[in-house]
């Protein structure tokens, strides 16, 4: 029989480390929902001691998921664990997942501490988090440029303690798959009692490996692997969920393991991970990309044609690529709206955020004869990821463009119960109404990304558009989605205006300086 491999997903706390890619409480509680739908293991809800609105969220994902366990990251500190055992409190399964650094560089440099001093505070840590639970992870954090000998001390003293899953995080993306099989392999032999617990392995992508250096692991006795939805991550992310999940499945020949991940909804995880982030997927993205089961080659579509699997090794249904069919229209009722956002696993937590999302429901489908899946994500997203009191509110907007002439944009936004109005010219529809929406707000951030996305085919699709600001050291993503693409445009923009101002708000609210 086939061993369980453990699908650990960190898209909650590693992928939202990525620059802009910062959720809202109720983003990430859709997430973690979809993550449950999908029957993922472990659901790495956050970094508790992080900030207040970290702790919320852990709790809250507590509280809402019943079928995976909830897990918060923490420093090998008696504080941080504190409050990791706190946030995880309600949940049904929880596990606190604490960590700290051994390779010699990190120790001298970051933490100042000797390797004795090192091994102390790890046994330490494990029984401050196990006066909160029995299932406790530890993390020798940059791992993969650590020393062997020192692993096996690190991973003994904390085996002993009561750790139940060992994790071995190639931090810096620094291995190869070679290499990263043997320290897995060394380590499962030389540690004693390594029998006893779980072996993880958490890789970031930096030389482009971390789904082979995870895979090389698993074959070396690995039984957790650390992943991300679309392999969303700091840098140049981590490993991703999809292609992970679908190799071990595709390849079980090769594989002594198995997961219990529901692959139907592996595509509807990704378009929900990309709408809220607003990092979209590249089209030659493997497993979720638009063009994973296409083909252009005559050849290979003759192939196709005549049997399947000569040139394709999965169904695109295996992964939830059919399930994007038309399903509702202007005639459609309240009740068909709600079952079909249910049935894509999306909850709305109440009536009033239904109702909203209804009527921008029936006033889409006034002007898109069509509507799909996607464009009930898309919709949903726009509507739930705005921030409970919105500080700016677009209330009008007049673009004009014609042949030789510098397009003018005209805005009424309400700024705080207050509308104000403006004007401005730009080089193209779209600068002109982002100068008149800043000639309003005067926030001064820059613009580090633009991007559209056309959500379905034909020209009456909805376009997608993100906008990355960044002001004061922060970076906020923004989303907006509408079938013009000027307003879906200023959508974006005043979302992302919108996350700054709360989050200068939360900062305020702290007392710390700005």
């Amino acid at each position: 029989m086939k061993q369980h491999l453990v699908i650990f997903d960190t898209t909650l706390r590693d992928g939202e480390q990525s620059p802009g890619a910062s959720m809202t409480r109720e983003e990430k509680i859709r997430v973690a929902r979809q993550l449950e739908k999908m029957r993922v293991d472990v659901i790495e809800a956050g970094f508790a001691a992080a900030s207040p609105g970290d702790f919320e969220s852990i709790q809250a994902i507590a509280q809402a998921i019943k079928d995976s366990t909830v897990c918060s990251l923490a420093r090998a500190s008696e504080n941080d664990i504190a409050r990791s055992g706190e946030a995880i409190r309600p949940a049904k399964s929880g596990r606190i997942h604490t960590f700290i650094a051994t390779s010699p560089i990190h120790m001298e440099k970051k933490l100042r501490m000797s390797p004795d001093q090192v091994v102390e505070q790890a046994v330490k840590a494990i029984g401050w988090a196990r006066q909160y639970t029995d299932d406790v992870e530890f993390s020798a954090e940059d791992a993969g440029r650590s020393e062997i000998d020192f692993l096996c001390r690190i991973f003994e003293a904390v085996i002993k303690a009561g750790a139940k899953t060992i994790n071995v995080p190639d931090t810096v993306g620094y291995n190869i798959p070679s290499q990263y099989a043997e320290t897995m392999r060394q380590l499962i032999e030389r540690v004693p009692n390594s029998d006893k617990v779980v072996w993880s392995v958490h890789c970031h992508n930096d030389l482009g490996l971390a789904v082979s250096n995870s895979l090389a692991a698993v074959l070396a006795g690995a039984r957790q692997v650390e992943c991300t939805i679309n392999g969303l991550g700091e840098r140049a992310g981590n490993a991703a969920l999809e292609e992970i999940v679908m190799a071990v499945r595709t390849r079980a020949d090769v594989f002594p393991v198995e997961t219990r991940i529901d692959t139907t909804q592996i595509v509807a995880a990704s378009k929900l991970v990309s709408q809220i982030t607003g990092y979209p997927v590249q089209p030659n993205k493997a497993v979720v990309g638009a063009n994973a089961f296409a083909h252009e080659s005559g050849i290979h579509q003759d192939g196709v044609l005549k049997h399947r699997e000569t040139y394709e090794i999965m169904r695109a249904q295996d992964v939830g690529w059919t399930q994007n069919k038309l399903v509702l229209g202007k005639h459609s009722g309240r009740n068909a709206f709600k079952s079909r956002l249910q049935e894509l696993g999306i909850e709305l937590d109440s009536d009033e955020t239904l109702n909203a999302a209804f009527a921008r429901f029936k006033e889409l489908a006034d002007r898109k004869h069509e509507i799909f899946d996607e464009d009930l994500h898309a919709l949903v997203s726009d509507e739930v990821v705005t921030p409970e009191q919105e500080h700016y509110k677009l209330v009008y907007s007049r673009v004009t463009s014609e042949t030789g002439e510098m397009p003018q944009a005209t805005v009424i936004l309400n700024v705080g119960g207050v509308e104000h109005k403006a004007e401005a010219g730009g080089g193209g529809p779209v600068d002109a109404t982002f100068k008149a929406i800043e000639s309003i707000a005067g926030s001064g951030a820059e613009l580090l990304l633009y991007s559209v996305n056309a959500i379905t085919t034909g020209t009456d699709a909805q376009g997608e558009v993100t906008t990355r600001l960044a002001k004061g050291g922060r970076i906020v993503n923004g989303n907006g989605a509408d079938t013009d693409i000027v307003i879906a445009s200023a959508r974006s923009y005043l979302n992302a205006l919108n996350k700054l101002e709360s989050t200068l708000d939360k900062v305020r609210a702290q007392g710390d300086d700005i």
